[in-house]
């Protein structure tokens, strides 16, 4: 705890939205006949004062928003390319299959294509 902040209160900050400070209205303070505060000017000003902060709340929540459905949009493209390129590897494959059965009845050199004629 610092002399300059006794009891841990620190010095009231000028609310900012977006770097620039906010204006506040100058607190309207009336006293009513019998000496306590009016609350309706109180409310007011907090009225205003949390104006602002409503606004950028809302303005994150459509920024999540809009960053949820591109992440749902881009997560389902990558599904798709993963089952495009499951089902060409798997082509592929047979392809594979097939050429190597061809190349393994090709005849060899020990095989004479003339084997099987008489002269």
């Amino acid at each position: 705890m610092t002399t300059s902040e006794p009891f841990g209160f620190a010095k009231h900050k000028t609310p900012q939205l977006d770097g620039e400070p906010i204006p506040l209205p100058s607190p309207r303070i009336a006293e009513s006949n019998d000496g306590e505060k009016s609350a309706g000017n109180l409310g007011d000003l907090l009225g205003q004062v949390s104006k602002s902060s409503k606004g950028e709340i809302d303005s994150l929540i459509g920024e999540l928003q809009r960053l949820r459905r591109k992440l749902q949009t881009d997560g389902d493209h990558i599904q798709r390319e993963i089952e495009e390129y499951h089902a060409l590897s798997h082509q592929v494959m047979q392809l594979t299959g097939i050429i190597s059965d061809s190349v393994r009845n090709l005849p060899t050199d020990n095989t004479s294509v003339d084997s099987g004629r008489t002269h």
